[in-house]
């Protein structure tokens, strides 16, 4: 990834939570293309890239940490209220424990996703240990990217919204942008992603992205209707086309 990639992964982030505080009344049906778009996206370099890394392993169990990824991340989502699917839910008057407990919710999962882009050999030159090609880390690099964008306006339009103010919306997303780079710097730091502990860490992420992945896919266009109109298809072949480009 590079010190660039560490500047491109916050300065996405803070663009588009920026975008939220001069759109008023954003298009729904454009929020949702764009993570269609991302989800598939991401679905597909899990299934390309980072399946075949976890399971190339050999171990048994491996599957096991997929799981958990997958059950930590439904957790998560317990307490961020969906913002990682741009879901928009304001609560009026909200006290902070209700910002509070939608960051810790987007932060942990920003900083585990965040941590295997430390194994990337940009930040390991001269050596032969890191995990991950400098191709398979900007795919990576991308998934995160395309849907922390969307993830960050919805967050700020849900503070926004539940009546926090500006500069307090300000160092939510400020601090968000952040937490995917310091889980680099942390992987980098403690060598976790290029240790005994990798396939673990890439498991839990691609258990992750795999519950973020299916349940922006599958969220149906209309209550009853298990419909997926022309645009979302096309949004969702885009992305994942792009994926499939990643492995040539």
């Amino acid at each position: 990834m590079g010190i660039w990639g560490i500047f491109l992964l916050i300065g996405t982030v803070l663009l588009g939570g920026s975008a939220a505080f001069f759109i008023k009344n954003p298009d729904p049906s454009r929020l949702k293309l764009i993570l269609s778009f991302g989800g598939a996206y991401i679905f597909g370099i899990s299934v390309l890239h980072l399946m075949p890394e976890v399971f190339s392993s050999g171990s048994h169990t491996i599957g096991l940490w997929v799981i958990g990824g997958f059950f930590l991340q439904l957790l998560l989502e317990q307490l961020s209220q969906g913002v990682e699917h741009a879901h928009i839910h304001a609560h009026k008057n909200a006290k902070s424990s209700f910002a509070f407990q939608i960051m810790i919710g987007l932060c942990v999962h920003a900083f585990l996703e965040g941590m295997p882009l430390g194994g990337d050999q940009a930040f390991h030159a001269g050596h032969n240990h890191a995990p991950l090609s400098q191709e398979f880390s900007m795919s990576l690099l991308w998934g995160i990217i395309f849907h922390k964008i969307p993830a960050a306006f919805a967050l700020v339009l849900v503070l926004l919204g539940s009546g926090f103010k500006r500069s307090t919306v300000w160092i939510c997303l400020i601090i968000f942008a952040l937490m995917s780079p310091f889980g680099a710097l942390f992987g980098v730091i403690t060598d976790i992603v290029t240790g005994q502990h990798a396939t673990v860490l890439l498991a839990i992420v691609l258990g992750s992205f795999i519950h973020i992945a299916t349940t922006i896919l599958f969220e149906v266009e209309n209550t009853g209707q298990h419909s997926v109109s022309f645009q979302k298809m096309i949004a969702i072949v885009i992305g994942m086309l792009l994926a499939v480009l990643t492995i040539f």
